[in-house]
């Protein structure tokens, strides 16, 4: 059980002869509450269904029937798309960025979605720090990065986009084009879904850690006014973290786009 339901029933506070129930990788695994046909549901599969409905169903809402003087719903779509079409597609990938702002809002807006669940009551945990999830992202993005390198390239010239780079003297060339390969074919993705688990990770322990503190240090002495520390570091982690799960949802997007942006333009 996660270390939250553990202090809750048990009542495990210091001086009460139990130890710290220090939080680890418990606070991330979750029993299955439903199967259907042999697929089990866990509560982070059920968050990524539920941000997925918010994210689909919103715009839809919010567009399916557009007027000219916006509504409240319309116009806050239309600032959400607005703000990835001019800060990430068409200034990362220029005139071309406008086909892809449907992508990568919906990169945006679903990787936000999954990482603010984290602060939401009830929920109170963010999805996309579960490594399955971002690397499925990650793989998403990979795909779209092969294809436009070879549609747009063709064979020859998406191979050469990928390892190549002109003028470099002979005997450096077979390095270079390993290194190229490592970097654009496998590192990319790699860090990719790296950089958004490890953040959406660390920020969901140290607000386990400082709650869970909280309640452990919560006795009739002295060890309340730390305890009451550890509650005010959890909550300036909260926040801090809000902060954190809107920047890795705009660095994931921005990447993409970048991504992107090489995937279009000719070989080095």
């Amino acid at each position: 059980m996660s270390a939250h339901t553990l202090l809750a029933e048990s009542g495990c506070h210091l001086f009460t002869g139990c130890g710290f129930p220090a939080p680890g990788l418990n606070s991330f695994d979750f029993k299955p509450f439903l199967t259907i046909g042999g697929l089990e549901f866990t509560k982070p599969m059920l968050l990524s269904v539920i941000c997925m409905v918010i994210v689909v169903g919103f715009f839809w809402l919010a567009f399916r029937k557009p007027k000219l003087v916006p509504g409240k719903l319309q116009l806050i779509g239309e600032i959400g798309y607005n703000f990835i079409a001019r800060s990430i597609a068409r200034e990362v990938i220029g005139k071309e960025g406008s086909k892809y702002v449907p992508f990568l809002t919906s990169i945006f807006f679903f990787v936000w979605i999954m990482n603010i669940m984290s602060v939401i009551p009830l929920a109170q945990f963010p999805a996309t720090s579960r490594f399955a999830y971002p690397v499925v992202l990650a793989a998403c993005v990979w795909v779209t990065y092969m294809f436009l390198t070879f549609k747009k390239n063709g064979l020859k010239g998406g191979v050469k986009n990928l390892v190549w780079i002109e003028g470099l003297p002979k005997p450096i060339v077979p390095l270079i084009v390993l290194l190229e390969f490592i970097q654009n074919v496998i590192t990319r993705p790699f860090t990719l879904a790296v950089r958004l688990w490890a953040n959406m990770f660390a920020g969901h322990m140290l607000i386990v850690m400082f709650s869970v503190a909280s309640w452990y240090l919560l006795t009739p002495s002295i060890m309340s006014a730390v305890a009451a520390g550890s509650f005010l570091l959890a909550a300036a982690m909260t926040a801090f973290e809000v902060l954190i799960q809107f920047l890795q949802a705009y660095i994931f997007t921005l990447l993409t786009s970048i991504y992107i942006q090489g995937a279009i333009q000719e070989g080095h």
